[in-house]
């Protein structure tokens, strides 16, 4: 009986202080983490890396005034945003992954006279029917109703008839444009040919700021090809 009370007696102990030792356990754990990562440590009031670091500061470089301000308030390139659309009249634009920051060229072009065709390219089917001919869409019948085909208009041409006479012209912006094909894209490129108040913006990926290409670049398209 005495053997069991101790026994007992040993287990509480060794019950109220495992949480104290489970601390130091972790704690122990983490500076042998911090330790195997190399961790830059710099010395307080001297700038540079203490003797127990075995590697140098980590600097970035081509740090600008956009890198303080943000890149959302300090725009100096949107000038030449509109005069390339004006140019080029197709571009494939490369937005930042969290994005928000698009949506500044897009307002710049809206306070031109733009009006704006938002669409995506996940599930747009054929550019060339969907955008400038009538085309047959199934509407989903959830195994209950008759499959049925509806036809619509054109989209670009629909909306360019609606346009109000004062407005400078339309703008198709493409979102996921990464997922169309070559000939998708080379369409794409040439549909302001076809239209000429047409206006192409297609989002063919990311990059750690707002840049774009012409569509025709991208495509393929030489100047040899639009003739």
């Amino acid at each position: 009986m005495a053997a069991a009370v101790c026994f007992n007696c040993a287990t509480l102990a060794s019950t109220s202080l495992w949480p104290r030792k489970q601390c130091l356990d972790s704690r122990v754990a983490l500076e042998t983490i911090i330790e195997q990562l190399n961790v830059t440590r710099v010395s307080p009031g001297r700038g540079r890396p203490s003797r127990r670091s075995g590697v140098g500061p980590v600097r970035c470089s081509g740090i600008g005034i956009g890198d303080f301000i943000g890149g959302d308030l300090l725009k100096p390139d949107l000038g030449r945003w509109l005069s390339d659309v004006e140019e080029h009249k197709a571009l494939a634009i490369y937005t930042p992954h969290e994005g928000g920051y698009e949506g500044r060229y897009l307002a710049r072009l809206k306070y031109q006279g733009y009006y704006f065709l938002d669409l995506t390219a996940r599930g747009l089917g054929d550019p060339e029917t969907t955008l400038t001919k009538i085309h047959p869409v199934c509407p989903p019948h959830v195994g209950k109703q008759p499959i049925a085909r509806w036809y619509f208009p054109p989209e670009v041409d629909y909306r360019l008839a609606a346009l109000p006479p004062d407005a400078k012209g339309l703008v198709v912006w493409i979102i996921e444009a990464k997922v169309l094909s070559k000939s998708e894209l080379q369409f794409l490129a040439l549909l302001p040919t076809l239209r000429p108040k047409v206006r192409v913006i297609a989002e063919c990926g990311n990059w750690r700021k707002v840049m774009w290409k012409p569509l025709k670049e991208i495509a393929g398209l030489t100047a040899d090809t639009e003739s």
